[in-house]
């Protein structure tokens, strides 16, 4: 593989061993009892999969191990174990050309971004895809290539059983995988755990455990469990017993981390339709790309020492400046006056700018900081002119902690790509738009349509937002001052809620305090399990 300067052995490599306890329970879910797999490990590193079967005195046919560092593949060749081999090589050159086939492959597959690939690699991963008749993508990390790899390698009836990112339930880029997966396996189980099985660099795991058996029968479960201890006590057969329906037009596999009654609540509520999207009122885009926002958006401070009034222009740019659905003009002179970076700085080109003396000084500046020659600045006809600047009517905060919030930007401030921008649609009624967000409903949709990430964070994109689904009416509007006044004092969202989906879901759209009560439980569900993930 070839290296990347200025990056590490580790990360380049994307290996991270597997503890022992889970290449354990992988191996005690697939074999079972039976006694003649023939086993692939496509990326066995040390050979920790192959010390546990040697350890736990698994009966096996053959074994095979591929891993592409030498060094490490020289630690695994050292375990002792009969009818095994360890090929130095990489697993994407290996899948293309050997006619073998397998019952069962683990492991533990490299965690490497496209980016990362030297250019045969890349040309051997695409190959894979090919093959699967997938589409494959730059953004596509390399463990997504070894499992639809691995699983093109099982005989009729096999098995795949991998530690892979949690990322996986939700990614975009592992949207075709997942849908891979649906229908090439009967049987698909997901072990997540509450606690981080690697601390170390804040990356969430889950076990993937499928399963083929030539059936019609598509059905996936999730157990999620503590910690890796408890994998110990968790029973095997409550793996085997998949109840819940694979659901084919499913974008992310969050979505089954709920009880089969909530996923029929989210797919009867879906195909009614009685309840419209927010993209039905409003289009929303990504906020303004400065290029650098330490440079472009600034504090008073530097807007007085340069001179720069003529430029700067009003701008909520973090989402702690945000503590209510209405941004008005009174919290952006309480943000600027704070000592925030409450300015955006629009400049013009360098003719218009010759007069500005001050603000040449300050562009000098950032062309010694190198921000000039920076990838989005440097593609730009002149550096310092930012594009897409237009002021929206609402703000959607792109990356949340206790929950997403709508904003209207009655202040007519500018915002960065930290929020996204909300254009209202004509004839809809922006006050009765925000508020008809504040409500069980759109919360657990906000969760459904995002994804996670490590300390809790929600982050959705503007298509994503565009799907949560907004019991809007028109009626909604006498509600946004009170939804204000409680956000502001910080009441508990709890209470919050409690008054809004009387209003808006019960009155407004007629469901029930049963059908209420799920919205709420899914959406509490899904951000308590995200907000758990602090890696303690």
């Amino acid at each position: 593989m070839k290296l990347i300067e200025n990056e590490t052995e580790q990360k380049l490599r994307g290996g991270f061993y597997t503890p022992e306890p889970l290449a354990k329970f992988i191996l005690r879910w697939a074999v079972n009892g039976d006694m003649g797999y023939d086993i692939l490990e496509p990326s066995c590193g040390n050979g920790v999969f192959l010390e546990q079967i040697k350890t736990s005195e698994i009966k096996y046919n053959s074994i095979t191990a591929i891993e592409v560092d030498a060094v490490e593949a020289e630690k695994a060749a050292s375990v002792d174990l009969s009818n095994k081999v360890v090929l130095n090589e990489d697993f994407h050159a290996f899948a293309n050309v050997t006619e073998q086939r397998f019952d069962l492959v683990v492991g533990n597959p490299p965690y490497i971004r496209y980016q990362y690939f030297d250019r045969e690699q890349q040309i051997e991963a695409a190959k894979i895809f090919q093959k699967a008749n997938l589409k494959y993508s730059k953004l596509t990390n390399a463990w997504v290539s070894f499992v639809v790899g691995s699983s093109l390698l099982l005989k009729e009836k096999g098995k795949i059983g991998f530690v892979l990112p949690a990322e996986i339930l939700q990614v975009s880029y592992a949207k075709t995988l997942r849908n891979f997966l649906s229908h090439y396996y009967n049987k698909i189980n997901i072990v997540s755990f509450k606690k981080l099985v690697f601390p170390d660099i804040q990356q969430e795991v889950v076990l993937l455990l499928c399963e083929k058996n030539n059936t019609n029968e598509h059905y996936i479960e999730h157990i999620e469990i503590e910690d890796i201890d408890n994998l110990r006590a968790l029973d095997i057969l409550s793996l085997k017993k998949s109840k819940k329906r694979i659901d084919f037009k499913s974008n992310k596999w969050t979505f089954y981390f709920l009880e089969q009654k909530e996923i029929d609540f989210i797919e009867e509520i879906t195909k009614n339709g009685t309840i419209p999207k927010l993209g039905d009122f409003a289009d929303v885009e990504v906020g303004i790309t400065t290029g650098s926002n330490e440079f472009f958006t600034v504090p008073l401070s530097i807007v007085e020492a340069f001179e720069l009034k003529s430029f700067a222009k009003p701008l909520v740019g973090r989402s702690v400046q945000v503590n209510s659905p209405i941004f008005t003009c009174t919290d952006w002179l309480q943000n600027r006056n704070s000592k925030a970076r409450a300015h955006l700085l629009v400049f013009q080109t360098m003719d218009e700018l010759k007069k500005h003396k001050e603000a040449l000084k300050y562009l000098a500046i950032g062309e010694r900081k190198g921000i000039k020659k920076g990838y989005k600045c440097g593609i730009r006809d002149e550096w310092q002119i930012v594009p897409s600047v237009w002021i929206s009517d609402a703000l959607f905060i792109r990356r949340n902690n206790l929950y997403p919030k709508l904003i209207i930007n009655e202040a007519r401030a500018y915002t960065t790509d930290t929020m996204h921008r909300v254009r209202i649609k004509e004839n809809v009624n922006i006050r009765a738009f925000a508020a008809s967000y504040y409500n069980s409903l759109s919360f657990a949709f906000a969760e459904i349509s995002g994804r996670s990430y490590g300390g809790g964070v929600l982050e959705l994109m503007p298509s994503e937002v565009e799907k949560i689904l907004l019991p809007y009416k028109v009626a909604n509007a006498n509600f946004i001052v009170d939804i204000d006044e409680m956000m502001r004092k910080k009441n508990d969202v709890n209470k919050l809620l409690e008054y809004t989906n009387n209003l808006i879901l019960r009155d407004g759209y007629g469901l029930s305090k049963s059908e209420i009560k799920v919205a709420d439980n899914i959406w509490k569900k899904l951000s308590s399990r995200r907000l758990n993930r602090n890696g303690k």
